[in-house]
């Protein structure tokens, strides 16, 4: 099977964040990127061109194929920030009651502005995330 199309690479986070032009989504961008690193404890990593990670694990599936990802993670975009947590974003064990206003997919979760929401529960979808990656994917 093919490798993910997306891999860590040796970009600056740094360069990364200080090149985005809208100054409410680069700070917005700073905020998320300490949240995430003191979760973590880990430090941010370029993934491709445009997702900051932060950790990662292996993951194997029944049907074979195999990689590695980060943990948790970000990409800012024009309309919103992607924000990368588990695969399943509506396992029973993550609550987004009281997050403020959001959008949701199959793994990521879509954000206007880090204003419209509450960083409180935010703070907890992310550690509940990475326990049940963790818990998912031993190491």
């Amino acid at each position: 099977m093919p490798p993910n199309k997306t891999q860590p690479t040796n970009a600056s986070v740094k360069d990364y964040i200080a090149a985005i032009e809208e100054e409410t989504q680069k700070q917005d961008a700073l905020q998320l990127a300490a949240l995430m690193q003191k979760i973590t404890q880990a430090p941010p990593k370029m993934w491709g061109t445009s997702i900051i990670g932060f950790g990662h694990y292996h993951y194997k599936y029944k049907s074979g194929r195999e990689g590695d990802w980060f943990l948790t993670g970000f990409a800012p975009r024009k309309t919103a920030i992607s924000l990368y947590l588990m695969c399943d974003l509506s396992h029973k064990a993550l609550d987004f009651n009281n997050l403020g206003q959001y959008k949701k997919s199959v793994g990521c979760l879509y954000i206007k502005r880090l204003e419209l929401i509450k960083l409180s529960v935010l703070e907890q979808l992310l550690r509940k995330s990475i326990q049940l990656t963790l818990e998912q994917h031993p190491s």
